[in-house]
């Protein structure tokens, strides 16, 4: 298929959801102060986003199959500049959590949408490089937000990330207006009966289950930072600012692995073998983190090489996790979506009760060895 998609916009609709989070991270302590509850409960503001964005991606996949990419782009946008607006009149910590239930099932488009699009346009052979760039700009998406939501943080406090928010909702929907065409030619029926066949096919397919289990054990080791090392970082009274400066490290990390990624597929190396070494990388990099938790910020050493595996194995997994899917690619991507985003909310839930960084990493990535073990010998 022609790839008239500009590949610089789909890479920033892409990052925009990893953006959105780690804006939100350094407003963390503000949004608990505000509103005057507990770390746990400001925690929740975090899962209980994934839980709506695994259903948004449900939806807006299903949609890309019934009425086309573009359409369920700008909806999916529009969705999330509501939910955004909201957000920054919210009154109470009630209406203040609705609305960002409503921003993450909006822009969940930015992932399966996005996704959708490069798997209409590109080939087997081409997908994993695709990705493999994509894998470097989403390396600069958390040092961008991390800075700027330190900088709003400290200036005009939480309301003027959701302001920010906002207006960049608007930007890109009228970028997309303007530049994204329509890749979705099939005249396939998509109904309640197809997604149930679809669904349980997917359920029984131990390839679909292990990418499932490898991108939440991923998804967790980096979102348990954004989620609980704000309050580590109060904890021996380091500003947001330096909490913000701290994405340099590990996007630094998140460049680093995507360059190698990006080195090593074009010289033939299979996605598979990059897959296994940043499991293992990311168990022994937690491992530390944990050791090293109770001494300050050290564990941010570690850190860059969990995020460094993060940024290998991520557009591997996603690369190929579809490849027998190709005639339902929207619903079908919609489902596998659904599926690891359920599974990465339940996993920062239970982050919020364990409260230890350390553990949780040790904890999550121990999940991601146990998965290749467990599916050892047994793929085709």
């Amino acid at each position: 298929m022609k790839k008239t998609n500009p590949i610089w916009l789909l890479t920033l609709l892409i990052m925009f959801p990893q953006f959105i989070e780690t804006i939100y991270s350094p407003v963390l302590p503000m949004v608990q102060q505000k509103f005057g509850i507990k770390e746990e409960s400001v925690t929740l503001t975090i899962s209980l986003y994934f839980i709506a964005f695994a259903l948004g991606v449900a939806f807006w996949g299903i949609q890309c199959d019934r009425i086309g990419r573009k359409k369920s782009l700008e909806y999916g946008l529009i969705t999330y500049g509501i939910g955004a607006l909201i957000a920054i009149f919210a009154p109470n910590f009630i209406i203040f959590l609705s609305a960002r239930i409503i921003s993450a099932f909006g822009i969940s488009v930015g992932s399966i949408v996005t996704q959708t699009i490069l798997r209409d346009s590109y080939d087997k052979d081409n997908l994993s490089k695709v990705f493999s760039w994509i894998g470097i700009g989403l390396s600069i998406s958390p040092v961008v937000g991390m800075i700027t939501g330190s900088v709003l943080a400290s200036f005009v406090g939480h309301q003027g990330v959701f302001i920010t928010l906002c207006i960049l909702a608007l930007l890109f929907f009228i970028l997309s207006k303007q530049n994204i065409t329509e890749t979705h030619h099939s005249r396939k029926e998509i109904n309640t009966e197809t997604l149930k066949t679809l669904f349980k096919r997917m359920i029984q397919d131990r390839e679909i289950i292990k990418c499932c289990l490898l991108i939440m054990s991923f998804n967790v080791l980096l979102f348990s930072y954004y989620s609980l090392a704000p309050f580590i970082f109060k904890k021996y009274y380091y500003s947001s600012y330096a909490f913000g400066y701290s994405s340099i490290i590990l996007a630094t990390g998140t460049f680093a692995g995507a360059k190698l990624n990006r080195f090593l597929l074009l010289r033939n190396i299979q996605p598979k073998h990059l897959v296994k070494a940043s499991t293992f990388t990311a168990f022994i990099a937690s491992v530390l983190v944990w050791i090293l938790i109770g001494t300050g910020i050290y564990f941010l050493v570690p850190y860059f090489f969990i995020v460094m595996a993060f940024s290998t194995a991520i557009p591997n997994i996603l690369s190929t996790a579809l490849i027998n899917y190709k005639n339902e690619t929207g619903s079908a991507g919609a489902l596998l979506g659904l599926i690891y985003y359920v599974l990465i909310g339940s996993g920062l839930i239970s982050i919020g009760f364990i409260q230890n960084l350390g553990i949780s990493c040790v904890l999550f990535s121990g999940i991601g060895v146990c998965t290749l073990l467990l599916f050892r010998n047994k793929n085709k």
